[in-house]
């Protein structure tokens, strides 16, 4: 028998979970609708890895090594390619357990760091987003009353927050993520195990307000302040202020692109968590969760590989800042050049 996920792995359980669980009241067939997903998933995964990895790594060299310091909005995008880049990175190690039937491979601590990982991307990436719609709101709607709280040393330290706080909430699945052997399938599964019931929907509910209901309204009260800012004075005002302009036009992309992606997850997160409290019953619905989670979820990883692109096609200014570094790559490489045929000239000169 083939083993089949039910919510993708790094989230929640397989189909192990609910087949080992003796609480279910009643049991649902696999639906043929698995078999597609099934094959098609390691090469969607190693697809996102491949692109996710280039384009945020070219996406931190550009920001890191361009010449200038980076502004407010820029420290944010760049920990949210930082993010990124973790998510795609544990990715390939999923693609290879579904390749393997589920049998996780990689040992027990590879399950726990993995599954951090890919939890830490979901959690900070949402909260750079909430810092990042904080800062176009303060820099729009508040620029003369709030201006000075818009220091790249504040948005350091808001960033190594984002980054503790993604930990925190990443524990739960250091402590719960197991290697668990199966006789009947003869596979070790990496699953995520509470130890109980009544826990499990805790930890779901307590992550899906501090993941979910809190960021996803503070984001949306910003963008919508900052587009009733932006058609209310008009672009007059920001004649001055192009750089200011540009950096929110990107951002509200950003933004955008990120509740496209995931938003649907989590509505699909919400009732789950109704079925499995047994509020809602049903095997066509958990089928259709089922299905909707597997789909929701990858889209949610493909935002990784959006937002580069975005700071590309949207993003003037990160595409000036792409022409900079790319001439001063140049340069460098010009008087490296240069001076390795002097340094070779002289000691040619020296011997003879």
């Amino acid at each position: 028998m083939t083993l089949q996920p039910t919510s993708i792995p790094g989230f929640n359980t397989t189909a192990l979970d609910k087949e080992h669980n003796d609480t279910s009241k009643f049991y649902c067939p696999e639906t043929e609708a698995w078999e597609s997903f099934y094959t098609s998933q390691p090469v969607y995964i190693l697809i996102i890895s491949v692109l996710g990895i280039i384009l945020n790594l070219f996406v931190l060299i550009v920001f890191c090594l361009h010449k200038k310091p980076c502004t407010v909005a820029e420290i944010y995008l760049s920990n949210l390619a930082a993010a990124d880049l973790i998510l795609v990175s544990c990715l390939p190690f999923w693609a290879v357990n579904i390749s393997n039937n589920f049998d996780w491979p990689f040992g027990l601590f590879m399950c726990k760091i993995v599954n951090v990982g890919i939890k830490l991307n979901v959690y900070s990436s949402i909260y750079f987003l909430v810092l990042v719609g904080i800062d176009r709101y303060l820099a729009l709607v508040h620029a003369l009353s709030h201006g000075r709280m818009r220091r790249p040393k504040y948005a350091k330290l808001g960033c190594l927050l984002t980054w503790g706080v993604g930990l925190l909430l990443s524990i739960p699945t250091f402590i719960f993520r197991e290697v668990k052997h199966f006789s009947e399938y003869g596979v070790h599964a990496c699953i995520l195990e509470y130890p109980s019931k009544t826990a499990e929907l805790i930890f779901d509910g307590m992550l899906l307000v501090f993941n979910f209901i809190i960021p996803f309204s503070i984001i949306s009260f910003c963008t919508v302040k900052i587009i009733q800012a932006l058609k209310s004075q008009g672009l007059e005002r920001f004649n001055a202020e192009k750089t200011e302009q540009k950096a929110t036009v990107l951002i509200l992309a950003v933004l955008l692109a990120f509740l496209i992606c995931w938003v649907p997850f989590h509505l699909v997160t919400i009732l789950d968590m109704l079925l499995r409290a047994e509020v809602l019953i049903g095997c066509h619905l958990s089928s259709a969760l089922d299905i909707c989670n597997q789909l929701f979820t990858y889209l949610g990883f493909f935002n990784s590989v959006l937002n580069p692109i975005l700071y590309v096609i949207v993003g003037k200014n990160f595409r000036r800042k792409v022409q900079e570094f790319m001439k001063q790559w140049n340069i460098k490489r010009t008087m490296t050049s240069e001076s390795t045929r002097s340094n070779l000239s002289s000691t040619l000169k020296t011997l003879v």
